[in-house]
């Protein structure tokens, strides 16, 4: 196993601070880095080149950005202030999904129609009122258990679920909870939550899909919200990316960004040295232009 680590120029102010409500991890001393390890020793030199890339795309940002990525065919897993907490906006819907889905679970039951219908709505679509009525049919307490399944200890929930407080490094214990065989959510249940992340609609599957290859599944959830105030954007993005014998997951979770459109651009910008570099001469696909900027997707009452 080695580790690749790349500094990052600035120092990234507020960053991990979720609107000032809730403290970050502290700060390496030497100020911010990319770290990116690879399991086998033949994989040390794409480690090293993923954290110099990932660096380099994030230097100079203005936004606060947590990141975590695993392959399963490299081994390398690249992680930058992993363990920060960001503001979840629509992001917090796969994990309304995860927990509605093990709640079925343990009663020995499929979704009903309604749940079907709020469940696509909610994830293809975005819709807040899918989500609210599926949040609210799970509960707080719903929600948690599926947490505590999962081991998403860094995750704090909000009444206001779009507030609820996220980890870049528990939304992949979320993602590869859907990815892999576990004893939390059984294959029917992570097939269809992965079925429903590939049908987002084609103008909100930005973000963590820029640069993926051609033949690879994308199965994405965004999330984007201005607050406390309209010059004060929370972007996020989490995408579990799928071939024959390979999966891989990408979280990426900004703050602090000045508008929609730029903290698009921070996790376009990672994502695209991630998936170039773990798909190198591999023809990408164009990614979808981003239609209603300016317009968060939720409202924070």
């Amino acid at each position: 196993m080695a580790l690749a680590v790349a500094s990052v120029a600035n120092a990234q102010t507020g960053a991990g601070m979720a609107a000032g409500t809730a403290s970050a991890a502290s700060a390496p001393a030497a100020g911010p880095r990319v770290q990116c390890v690879a399991k086998e020793q033949s994989g040390d030199s794409l480690a090293d080149k993923m954290a110099k890339d990932i660096d380099a795309k994030l230097t100079g940002r203005v936004s606060s950005v947590g990141l975590y990525e695993n392959d399963s065919k490299t081994g390398i897993t690249c992680q930058y202030h992993a363990t920060w907490h960001f503001y979840a906006a629509s992001a917090i819907k796969v994990t309304i999904l995860a927990a509605l889905l093990r709640k079925a679970q343990e009663a020995h039951r499929q979704l009903t129609a309604t749940e079907k219908s709020l469940a696509w709505e909610m994830i293809t679509e975005s819709d807040n009122a899918a989500a609210t009525s599926l949040w609210n049919e799970v509960g707080i307490s719903g929600m948690q258990h599926l947490l505590n399944l999962v081991r998403m200890k860094q995750t704090k929930l909000s009444y206001a679920w779009g507030l609820t407080l996220l980890t870049a490094h528990d939304e992949w214990l979320l993602l590869h909870t859907l990815s892999v065989q576990n004893k939390v959510l059984d294959k029917a249940s992570r097939v269809y939550a992965r079925y429903l992340m590939a049908h987002v609609v084609s103008y909100q599957r930005w973000g963590v899909s820029a640069g993926a290859p051609r033949g690879v599944t994308v199965h994405i959830k965004n999330g984007w919200l201005n607050y406390p105030s309209d010059t004060n954007w929370i972007i996020n993005s989490l995408g579990i990316f799928t071939a024959t014998h390979r999966v891989y997951t990408i979280v990426v979770l900004t703050h602090d960004n000045p508008s929609e459109g730029y903290g698009i651009d921070t996790i376009e910008d990672a994502a695209e040295a991630i998936n170039h570099d773990l798909n190198p001469g591999t023809a990408t696909t164009a990614t979808p232009p981003v239609a209603h900027l300016g317009m968060p997707d939720e409202v924070i009452r």
